[in-house]
């Protein structure tokens, strides 16, 4: 179990760092601190539940909840997110002068490659999972991606 000044310096550690993410896991619990980017906030997880929050995470969690409208609440509800089933680097076609294997507006069956992940020089091909259009594409070429981590969002049919 972390100590919540344990996860304070975690947390003002990662942030004067160039690190992006630190997760940690400490007698069967994991904790995972993530730097905010261009549309995510800090995230600390814990399992089991830590009893008292980080304040910087909880007040991060908050203004998200507060400020993400409730419009696209209820939009994103209905999208299917194809996540990174690995850390890699993510590419959207086989070579750099290949077309895209997909693109926004793009119907996709369940089987469809929608990206490749190269991970330690092997090529893995990453498939839609579900029948539908492509909505959005969510990092960009040659970006490193987390496990986890959403790539598309596709409108199930």
């Amino acid at each position: 179990m972390f100590k919540l000044n344990e996860i304070k310096e975690l947390i003002k550690l990662v942030d004067e760092t160039s690190v992006h993410e630190l997760e940690i896991e400490n007698e069967g619990t994991r904790l995972m601190i993530r730097k905010p980017g261009k549309t995510e906030v800090v995230q600390v997880a814990a399992a089991p539940v830590v009893q008292a929050p980080a304040p910087a995470a909880a007040a991060a969690v908050q203004q998200t909840q507060e400020t993400k409208a409730p419009e696209r609440q209820a939009a994103d509800s209905n999208l299917h997110t194809i996540v990174s089933p690995m850390v890699g680097s993510f590419y959207r076609a086989s070579s750099p002068d290949a077309s895209p294997f997909v693109n926004k507006g793009d119907r996709v069956s369940d089987k469809t490659v929608v990206c490749i992940i190269e991970a330690m020089k092997l090529m893995n091909e990453i498939e839609a999972e579900v029948k539908g259009e492509i909505v959005d594409i969510l990092v960009e070429n040659g970006q490193l991606v987390e496990y986890g981590q959403p790539l598309f969002l596709v409108k199930p049919e």
